[in-house]
């Protein structure tokens, strides 16, 4: 899938099981874009390094070698990418992308369907609306096509497919059929978002790790009236820059650690920054599309008795990818240690457990959600602290 991944996860908001982001904070994150900072790969990095360049001196495709040799390297996260495919994913980090405004799923019966259309884009200007059908991409059928490829086929290549670019899109809404040519833009994610319940609870809904997410999650929990509980919305969060999950855990901790992992060996923590709301009820709302940094967030709060909770099991993502740039100038990232949560729990295969479990997709489970942090709110808080969370 080395058009996945992240790409596809940050740009169309839907959950592809085996694609997840898991990017390590800035100090240790190399740029492997910047050839003048390029360090020299070790371990599997050396291995894909050699076949790409291997596959260079022979006139054949280093891409294609570097994909082989991460494949046989048994690396379920391993993934390559084309310079240019590496730029986008650094735009989606960035909370930016080239598309047309649609969010989609395939249906059961391979149908894709459009579940989402972003205001004052390209799709909603056309008149395209949640529900309709997509019927083909530029003349090319998408029945039965994993989401992953609709998606490749409505952003198109960044090189030949930039803001400004048409893409003529097959539509079905009931008994109407049409073609509707759209321009791509260049369009901005919003990550966060908060609401308020009629308890007067806040729900912030985190959608990605992007960049800047961090501080929004710590904007919105300042904003929240006081007295009130908050809901941590991390169902289908797919994950992102962990840095941007670390600050968020900093909205909820006074200090303290957030999450160990290592690098080749080397044992590293992550810790929040001190001054966070450590008094509000918190409940995290979490599902098997919560990954990654949701997931090292999630135990965080967990481990730290400083939320309570509630959904079904996470994914199961806990391991850490480094990039390193092939001689092409394309780049591999392959994963070289796991994160574990402040009580030393790994992630990787096994996710977090809730206090509570439920079913999480039911409407049902953001009222059942609500319910446990009007529970919480209405415990007796101990002298001088904040009510000890339900388990």
């Amino acid at each position: 899938m080395r058009h996945g991944a992240a790409l596809t996860l940050v740009f169309a908001g839907v959950l592809v099981a085996g694609a997840a982001t898991g990017t390590l904070p800035a100090a240790d994150r190399k740029p492997a874009a910047d050839p003048s900072r390029r360090a020299a790969p070790a371990g599997r990095h050396a291995e894909v390094a050699r076949a790409a360049a291997e596959a260079m001196e022979d006139g054949k495709s280093p891409v294609e070698a570097a994909e082989r040799a991460v494949s046989r390297s048994g690396d379920r996260w391993g993934a390559v990418y084309s310079r240019g495919e590496y730029e986008e994913l650094a735009q989606a980090l960035d909370g930016r992308y080239t598309g047309v405004g649609l969010s989609a799923r395939r249906e059961r019966d391979g149908r894709i369907e459009v579940t989402g259309v972003r205001p004052g884009s390209p799709a909603a200007d056309a008149g395209i609306r949640e529900g309709d059908r997509l019927r083909s991409v530029d003349g090319e059928k998408v029945d039965g096509r994993p989401v992953t490829e609709v998606v490749a086929l409505l952003r198109g290549d960044a090189a030949d497919a930039p803001a400004g670019s048409t893409v003529r899109l097959g539509l079905e809404r009931g008994t109407r059929a049409w073609t509707e040519t759209v321009h791509r833009a260049e369009l901005t994610t919003q990550p966060v978002t908060a609401r308020a319940l009629a308890s007067g609870a806040t729900v912030v809904k985190v959608s990605s790790f992007t960049r800047g997410s961090g501080d929004a999650v710590r904007t919105a929990v300042r904003q929240a009236p006081r007295g009130t509980g908050i809901v941590l919305d991390l169902r289908g969060n797919s994950g992102g820059l962990v840095a941007e999950a670390v600050t968020a855990a900093s909205a909820f901790l006074d200090g303290g650690l957030v999450a160990t992992y290592d690098v080749d060996g080397e044992q590293r923590a992550l810790h929040a920054e001190p001054g966070g709301d450590t008094a509000r009820p918190l409940v995290a709302l979490v599902d098997g599309g919560t990954m990654s940094a949701a997931e090292l967030l999630t135990g965080a709060l967990q481990d730290r008795g400083r939320a309570v909770v509630v959904g079904s099991r996470t994914f199961g993502k806990g391991s850490v990818q480094m990039p390193s740039t092939l001689p092409d100038g394309s780049v591999a990232e392959l994963t070289v240690g796991h994160y574990r949560t402040p009580a030393g729990r790994g992630v990787d295969g096994a996710g977090i457990t809730p206090d509570l479990e439920l079913d999480a997709s039911a409407p049902a489970a953001l009222r059942r959600a609500e319910t446990v942090l009007g529970d919480w709110a209405a415990s007796a808080a101990p002298a001088g602290g904040q009510p000890a969370a339900p388990r």
